[in-house]
């Protein structure tokens, strides 16, 4: 990359924050609040998510737990409920115990110092700085994914060191760009522009402000930067789970709190032991068995194609053969704390019966 030139840096934020004013997001509902359980949660929910896929699990998050407080006391599971869906559950664990931490050691309020958000839990230095900015009005720079593409392109960085180095490189810009004043509308516009304008693919530089001074467009890279790293096939993989259903209800099994699907409801997975004795062990038989269509599912890493046996069971009395199984109503199979492929694969099973 080029030394960011005098010019470009000097009225990089003007342009920013006259075009945010202007053109910006500005009713979107974390926008109308200074609440920094609000605004944090914003942040959560939006990491490698989009606005309008969070936006209704938002309002349904805060009409359960309308404070830290509440979100503190709440159980796990609960918290895992109103995130099925959503995705990344990690996030929503980590939410959960940075709510805790923050009612038992700051008495409930986030701390100011940028430095004591990052030590809470799920709580990096890009979101510090938007709880900072945007909830207290603090000067501190960001660096999502959507302002790193934005600097990226501006200013030319194409990836050719190593990813730590480049990233120290971005967050280098970011800081020289900062404005003293106006920092909500700097913060958002950069936001703004990498969700709407500036986009991965197929990005509208006729309507950017940065047009003028951005070294990929002026180069003609715009498709080419920020040049990520090359893309591995996923890997695949499979799961063979049965699917007990007494007509009522459906057995489920809780899995360990962190990992794959830490904390969630999902299927027992068949592994050297027939339908017939698993059904004994939990109390019922099995009377009749059906193969599911099967049901895949993209992970970051893998792909899971998950193969099901629905086994139709009888005289289930509720005795369990371990613990962290249970047996889960089908009337909650809506709303219950299930990854997004297991509920589908349920719901679908009810369609066939």
């Amino acid at each position: 990359m080029t030394e960011i030139e005098q010019t470009a840096a000097s009225n990089f934020a003007q342009r920013v924050i006259a075009w945010q004013q202007a053109h910006g997001r500005h009713t979107l509902p974390w926008q109308q609040t200074r609440d920094a359980y609000r605004i944090w949660l914003s942040e959560i929910m939006l990491q490698q998510t989009r606005v309008a896929t969070v936006i209704p699990y938002y309002h349904r998050f805060l009409d359960r737990f309308p404070t830290i407080e509440a979100l503190a006391a709440a159980s796990l599971d609960s918290v895992l409920e109103s995130w099925s869906g959503l995705g990344y559950y990690a996030r929503a664990r980590n939410l959960h115990r940075c709510a805790q931490v923050v009612v038992a050691e700051h008495a409930g309020k986030f701390p100011i110092d940028a430095d004591d958000h990052v030590r809470l839990p799920g709580i990096g230095r890009s979101t510090a700085a938007a709880i900072k900015v945007f909830a207290f009005g603090r000067r501190a720079t960001i660096l999502d994914g959507n302002v790193k593409r934005v600097l990226a392109r501006c200013f030319g960085v194409d990836g050719g060191i190593s990813p730590a180095q480049d990233e120290r490189l971005l967050w280098t810009i970011a800081t020289a760009l900062l404005p003293e004043s106006h920092l909500e509308a700097y913060t958002q516009g950069l936001m703004d522009l990498g969700a709407t304008v500036c986009h991965r693919h197929q990005p509208a530089c006729a309507l950017c402000p940065l047009n003028v001074v951005c070294v990929a467009r002026r180069e003609g890279r715009q498709t080419e930067l920020p040049r990520g790293a090359a893309r591995k096939p996923l890997p695949e993989r499979s799961s063979n789970v049965l699917l007990l259903d007494d007509g009522r209800r459906v057995l489920l099994e809780r899995r360990p709190p962190s990992g794959l699907w830490g904390g969630l409801l999902t299927l027992p997975e068949a592994i050297g032991e027939s339908p017939e004795r698993f059904a004994q062990r939990h109390g019922c038989r099995v009377f009749g068995t059906q193969a599911l269509p099967p049901v895949r599912h993209a992970f970051t890493h893998f792909r899971l194609t998950i193969h099901a046996l629905r086994c139709d069971v009888a005289g289930s009395s509720g005795q369990l053969g371990e613990s962290g199984c249970e047996w889960l109503p089908r009337e909650r199979i809506a709303s219950a704390a299930l990854p997004t492929p297991i509920r589908r694969l349920l719901l679908s099973a009810q369609r066939l019966r």
